[in-house]
């Protein structure tokens, strides 16, 4: 059994390495398009762990090139190409990262069915929290927008591909990769299925500012191998739900961020959310799993 202190302290990583993502998109997306951005912290992210993944067994083989690259479409590019193209047809920033922000609440629904891990009704209970929690720290970004009807479903496919991603990795976990091994891959390729867009939307180059190299360094060490690689291992200690459950206190951690960074203004209802959300994901981590 992992260590009492072990799941805060994870959890906390997170939490901070997840929320920083939107910083390093602030700085990044300063001269290049929100395509330039997926792709440069993809291959980067993936560039740098090869030699770790080369170095190290089990070889790759191209059954697993096949599988890893099922996941980096579903829990990368859809994921995350979702939420650009979202964006990208008007739908307000908003309300998609609202969508991205029900990710837990799916892998619940999914984990009973898919890796017989049902929550309890308090912890159901603590996911409606969670949820009520983040819809209140982002009431005031919220509004429906002008965007085509079909371009709401964009970020809501990708929420939900991300969250399939996940649980189908969990039912393999038998047969799965190392976590470098996994993250590394599964970057390499969602970097060639963002290169054409990329490509099309402003070209591969990166654009020559310190902004964006300094917004593609954050991304890679912090969002990627800080949220990434943190995230994987909580899954192979813990339950998906459990540890999915603390990306709720992402939202009230990325408002932090941004009053700190940016000067973005704090309000109550927004601290009142936070304390939600904590309440809830302490009813879901708390509660003892049933038997």
């Amino acid at each position: 059994m992992p260590h009492p202190l072990l799941f805060p302290l994870l959890a906390t990583v997170l939490v901070v390495s997840w929320s920083s993502g939107f910083v390093g998109i602030r700085y990044a997306t300063d001269g290049a398009t929100v395509a330039q951005v997926l792709f440069w912290r993809s291959a980067v992210s993936g560039v740098l762990l090869l030699p770790l993944v080369l170095l190290r067994p089990p070889r790759i083989t191209l059954k697993m090139l096949a599988e890893q690259s099922v996941y980096a479409f579903l829990g990368m590019f859809l994921y995350l190409g979702g939420f650009a193209m979202g964006i990208g047809q008007r739908v307000p920033t908003g309300l998609v990262a609202l969508m991205s922000d029900l990710v837990p609440l799916a892998i619940a629904a999914l984990s009973a069915p898919l890796l017989g891990q049902p929550l309890t009704r308090w912890q159901w209970l603590g996911m409606g929290l969670g949820t009520a929690g983040v819809l209140m720290v982002s009431a005031d970004a919220l509004s429906l927008g002008d965007a085509p009807l079909w371009a709401y479903a964009l970020p809501i496919a990708g929420m939900l591909a991300f969250a399939l991603s996940i649980v189908a990795q969990e039912r393999r976990r038998a047969t799965d990769l190392p976590i470098l091994h996994r993250l590394c891959l599964q970057c390499l390729i969602a970097a060639l299925m963002f290169a054409p867009f990329a490509h099309l939307s402003g070209g591969l180059a990166p654009p020559p500012t310190p902004r964006f190299a300094f917004g593609i360094g954050w991304l890679v060490l912090l969002a990627t191998y800080g949220g990434w690689l943190t995230y994987y291992l909580g899954l192979r200690l813990y339950p998906a739900a459990l540890i999915s459950s603390t990306i709720y206190l992402s939202p009230p951690l990325t408002m932090l961020w941004a009053w700190a960074l940016f000067a973005e203004p704090l309000t109550w209802p927004m601290a009142l959310g936070a304390a939600v959300t904590l309440a809830g994901v302490a009813m879901v981590a708390l509660t003892p799993r049933p038997a």
